[in-house]
Parts: C-alpha cells; structure tokens; sequence
C-alpha cells in the first residue's frame, strides 16, 4: 500500500495505525503523521517507529491516501494549502457527523472521499467500522479501503444517509456500553462484592453475554427469557429496569446521539 498520512494523531489515528502495522499490511515507512502542536504526533511515532511530519507538505509528500483524523469541530479551520497537497489522492475521514459534503467541500481536489465511523474498540482490533464514498470507488482504491479500516476489526458499507445512526448505535454506543459497565460495577460493590471481584465477574458477564449472541444469533429478548425464571433473582432485577423505563432511556440516549451527529455536519 502506498504512503498513508494521519492529519491527526489521536485515539484514532493511532488504532488505525497500530492496527495496520500489527497485521502486517504496512510497514512503519509507510505510515506518516501529523498535529498541530506536535505533541500526539511525537507520541505515536515513538511508540510505532512511523514518520513525524513536520509541516503539511512534508506529510503530504508521497502520499496516496489522505486520513483526517482531529476534532470534527476543527474541520473549518485546515489549513488553505491542503487542498493544493492533497490533490489526487485518496481523502478517509473519521470525524464524527461530517458529512461528504462538508469533506468534499474542504478538500475538492481529492480523487475520491470516503466518510468512516470506526468505534473505539478497534484499538485492539475488535472494532466495527461503517463507510461510505462520494463516488464508487475504483477497485484498487476500495481494497485499499477495506485493508485500512479491517485493522480495526469488522467492516460494513452504507449508504450515508444512514451515518449519523452508525454514529449513534456503535461509535457512541461504545461509550453506552462502558457507562452500563461503569453502573454494574458499583452496584456489585454495593452487594458487598470487593472490587476486584466485582470487576472480573462483571468483565466475564458482559464478554461472555456478546459472544453468546454473537455466536448464536439469537434475538437478544430470547436469550434474556432463556435466564429469567418465573419470580426469580432475573425476573426481580427485570422488573425494576422496566419500572425505571431503561428501555425509553436507551431509546432516548442514542436518539440524541444521532440528532447531535446530524448537528456536527451543520456546523462549520
């Protein structure tokens, strides 16, 4: 694969990069980055070996693919130049609700732009990752496509009008999905388990519960059934989430999540 540069080099950034690397797809002189303050950039070149750009030109510089990788707030703000440099090549963004447009309309001259939503667990390569194109990719361009953001785990693509619900259900999600975790562990230290404990069982429980569905491809309501014997310890638990109305707040969590990602393209 040819030359790959991060304008950016956060969370992101650097799942995709380690990612890449820990597969074999690419060599560290392969991989560029770069920040504006310099810090995140200098990290995860000495952490991975890759090039530290210091200036947009020398990132740019041999490279074929374009990933945009900073606060999705900070899009209007690219440097002018970076059309110029980046003209021809291939332009991935991971920004959270921006839209093609808006990429398109910062970086015109790209060949081709291709909006992605990674979620964090692709840091270890269990991630899954939903795009779209601007325009239908050219065979070569979506192998490279599908090889970059396969390091993160799974990969599956839209239409993009269904984006900012990707972002919701499975970017934010993760963050829903760590909160639950969060409320499970204090509520196990709250029964008297220690700590420790608690966080094993309720790391095992909530692993084990995804394989589980993964695995057997059953409607999660089945598989809750399949636990919950007539009043007992399930049922009691059940029914207090019914009462509180965990299934409208769910409901009401990404439902925001979803109206802000649509916001974010409206912003400049």
């Amino acid at each position: 694969m040819n030359k790959i540069a991060f304008l950016g080099a956060g969370n992101m950034a650097s799942a995709i990069a380690e990612g890449m690397l820990a597969k074999n797809l690419v060599t560290p002189g392969d991989l560029c980055c770069f920040s504006p303050s310099g810090q995140s950039a200098a990290k995860l070149a000495v952490r991975t070996g890759i090039t530290q750009a210091r200036s947009l030109v020398e990132l740019l510089a041999g490279a074929d693919i374009l990933i945009i990788a900073f606060k999705p707030q900070h899009l209007s703000l690219i440097d002018p130049t970076l059309n110029q440099l980046a003209q021809g090549k291939l332009v991935i963004s991971v920004l959270s609700g921006k839209s093609l447009a808006n990429i398109k309309r910062v970086l015109p001259l790209a060949r081709n732009w291709v909006r992605a939503m990674p979620n964090t667990p692709g840091r270890i390569g269990a991630g899954i990752t939903a795009w779209c194109s601007h325009d239908p990719l050219a065979p070569s361009d979506l192998d490279k496509v599908n090889n970059l953001l396969g390091a993160l785990g799974r990969t599956i693509q839209l239409e993009e009008d269904q984006m900012d619900a990707v972002t919701a259900v499975s970017a934010s999600g993760s963050g829903f999905v760590f909160e639950f975790a969060s409320a499970m562990l204090e509520s196990a230290i709250n029964v008297g388990l220690k700590p420790t404990t608690a966080k094993i069982l309720v790391v095992e429980t909530l692993l084990g519960s995804a394989r589980l569905m993964a695995r057997t491809d059953e409607d999660p309501n089945i598989l809750r059934d399949q636990v919950t014997s007539p009043n007992g310890t399930t049922l009691a638990g059940l029914n207090k989430m019914k009462a509180g109305n965990f299934r409208g707040l769910m409901r009401d969590a990404v439902s925001a999540a979803k109206i802000r990602a649509g916001e974010l393209s409206q912003e400049t």
